[in-house]
């Protein structure tokens, strides 16, 4: 079936995760959670995919071997359009609404360093400049890890040191969950989040790349 929106069941369900995060409030509502959670989320990644690339559904359950906060499950769906190691497209549905969002999310040492660098660059820095002040002026977050100081080796005045203290970055646009989200139009918002943010991937794929190390599995 193609994409017809999320229903207002899947934001009541994260409602209800967020007061009770439990395993026995996600085995009482799995159903709930296949049928208007991950379904619709899978038929919007399908019908993107054909643009942007397959993406893959991030599971539910959190991983709190070394987390203070124990509680099992994300209160959250994502989704992420993996172009390189940490570099691609993604989409979070969340009782607070529908986030897409492009751009680098987790960094080895070596991109970092690739990063600053093409950051450093005229040649390159100037062009993202140019692409994250655009992304502003429309609206765009301009999200990610970063730095509250300067990194080593660089000035404080630097013409971008604002840029160039990011460990990540990535433009993303969060949407309320009004009546557009239980329709088709939702992905309308995603589609055009992705094209816009895509100068950002294009910039961070062809000057970080992915990483030299090997993937965590």
């Amino acid at each position: 079936m193609g994409f017809t929106g999320f229903p207002d069941e899947a934001f009541i369900f994260y409602e209800g995760l967020e007061a009770d995060n439990s395993k026995t409030y996600f085995a009482r509502h799995k159903e709930l959670y296949e049928q208007a959670v991950r379904a619709p989320m899978l038929a919007l990644t399908d019908e993107l995919a054909a643009e942007f690339g397959p993406a893959q559904l991030f599971r539910p359950y959190r991983d709190v071997r070394f987390a203070k906060d124990k509680s099992p499950y994300k209160t959250h769906q994502g989704a992420f359009v993996d172009l390189m190691p940490g570099i691609g497209f993604y989409v979070e549905l969340s009782a607070a609404g529908l986030l897409a969002a492009g751009g680098i999310y987790s960094t080895a040492s070596d991109q970092v360093a690739r990063f600053r660098a093409a950051v450093d660059e005229d040649l390159t820095g100037k062009p993202l400049e140019s692409i994250t002040a655009a992304l502003a002026a429309e609206g765009y977050e301009l999200r990610g890890e970063r730095l509250k100081t300067r990194p080593r080796g660089f000035e404080e005045d630097h013409p971008r040191i604002d840029l160039l203290r990011h460990k990540s970055l990535y433009a993303a646009k969060r949407f309320e969950p009004r009546e557009w989200v239980h329709t088709a139009r939702a992905r309308d918002r995603v589609e055009r989040t992705w094209r816009a943010s895509g100068p950002l991937v294009e910039w961070l794929c062809a000057n970080v790349r992915g990483s030299e190390l090997p993937r965590r599995r």
